[in-house]
């Protein structure tokens, strides 16, 4: 399962030649893992196909238009914690902090609760702490999945295999609050502005999600085994 985290984790990172290239490695580190479900990992292969045989600039484009224009598919996680307010730069500081103290090195280039560098964190647990952490943010999986579902984008994948090996998992009230919130076409610049002042979501209805995720943010890092290191470019917001 741990070298599967890694394989999700290159899923979630723009598009380059890097990536295309080791395509088939990560095909063969999910198709390994027997915990993630068939139809996720069915759909993790056909997302791995567009990305192999797709054209670099289209790839990197619709990357672009999902997951840095779209602030309801953000892959930082603390975006649908804290939004812009000042408890979310506490919360960088803190888990910036965890990665430092497990020998993790982060370039200033990327930000520490950026989803593609969490999962790479989360490959080196024991797979027990791993999915345990994963159970944190899984009702903002669920969401994320939902809305390229219905965006009809193979990237759902992604997300329905973490919702799969998280231990907890989401409760449907949670996941209704966030799906009720703006989701603007990515072409709709106004409704775009609109959704990026809206309020900030909670993890959970304590509003613990800063602490819970940092308290389980633990443990040694080494390298995950087997897979090509592979670049993770943060993309600026449109």
């Amino acid at each position: 399962m741990l070298r599967s985290l890694k394989a999700l984790s290159a899923l979630l990172i723009y598009p380059t030649a890097e990536l295309q290239q080791a395509a088939g490695e990560i095909s063969e580190a999910i198709e390994q893992d027997t915990s993630i479900p068939f139809g996720p990992r069915e759909g993790l292969h056909r997302l791995l196909t567009e990305l192999a045989g797709g054209d670099l600039y289209d790839l990197q484009e619709r990357y672009i238009l999902l997951f840095d224009r779209t602030r309801s598919l953000s892959l930082h996680l603390f975006e649908h914690v804290h939004g812009e307010s000042r408890d979310r730069g506490q919360a960088m500081v803190d888990l910036q902090e965890q990665y430092v103290r497990a020998g993790l090195e982060v370039s200033a280039a990327e930000l520490p609760d950026f989803l593609p560098l969490f999962l790479e964190y989360l490959s080196t647990l024991p797979a027990k702490d791993a999915c345990e952490t994963l159970g944190q943010p899984a009702h903002i999986f669920a969401a994320m999945a939902e809305r390229l579902r219905k965006r009809k984008s193979s990237y759902e994948a992604v997300f329905r295999a973490l919702v799969a090996l998280a231990t907890a998992k989401p409760k449907d009230d949670e996941v209704s609050a966030l799906l009720q919130l703006p989701d603007p076409d990515a072409n709709d610049l106004a409704a775009l502005d609109a959704a990026w002042e809206d309020e900030p979501v909670n993890f959970g209805p304590d509003n613990g999600c800063k602490d819970g995720l940092i308290a389980r943010v633990r443990g040694s890092l080494r390298p995950a085994p087997d897979m090509p290191p592979v670049n993770r470019p943060v993309m600026p917001r449109q």
